[in-house]
């Protein structure tokens, strides 16, 4: 192997760790934030009130340590049951001004 292809590898490999080094965090908030949220969904009754499902979302996502707010989440109720979700972006600074935009879409109906 040529040192200039060994250079040229390692660069690639150090770039793909960087991405994924700030990208794992992103995702990992994203499946905690839908965790919580079924589990608000199931926690609170059929007969509960907006108020209860945020106030039992805060609850787990003050556990979990999350950034995301109860505020940001839509709740509806379609047939009798109680259906949260939540639509938000990350955007992730990689260098310069280019930066990646991810956008997360869960819902407790899944």
């Amino acid at each position: 192997m040529a040192l200039s292809s060994l250079i040229f590898w390692g660069i690639i490999i150090a770039l793909v760790a960087i991405l994924a080094l700030n990208v794992v965090p992103s995702t990992l908030e994203y499946y905690k934030v839908l965790k919580d949220t079924k589990a608000a969904v199931s926690k609170v009754g059929p007969e509960a009130t907006v108020a209860d499902v945020r106030k039992a979302f805060d609850n787990f996502a003050n556990i979990d340590s999350l950034d995301f707010k109860a505020e940001q989440l839509d709740i509806t109720k379609e047939n009798g049951r109680i259906i949260a979700s939540c639509a938000y972006e990350r955007r992730i600074p990689l260098f310069a001004n280019v930066s990646l935009v991810i956008h997360y879409k869960g819902s407790s109906a899944e």
